[in-house]
């Protein structure tokens, strides 16, 4: 059975944000705007998606 898998992009910048987004987003393999990443679809990977929510976008 294969894992899940959500891809994400990044569509806002961290400057002048709290520093923990920052290491989210450095968490989830993004830190400049237009990156994707593929991570496996965790509850924990999720969470931090919602941290991060109004600076990446789920990509279909």
């Amino acid at each position: 059975m294969a894992e899940k898998t959500v891809t994400v992009e990044q569509i806002g910048s961290p400057i002048r944000r709290e520093g923990k987004q920052r290491a989210t987003l450095i968490g989830l393999g993004l830190n400049k705007i237009r990156r994707r990443s593929t991570l496996t679809d965790t509850p924990s990977v999720r969470g931090m998606i919602e941290k991060v929510k109004h600076l990446v976008r789920v990509v279909e």
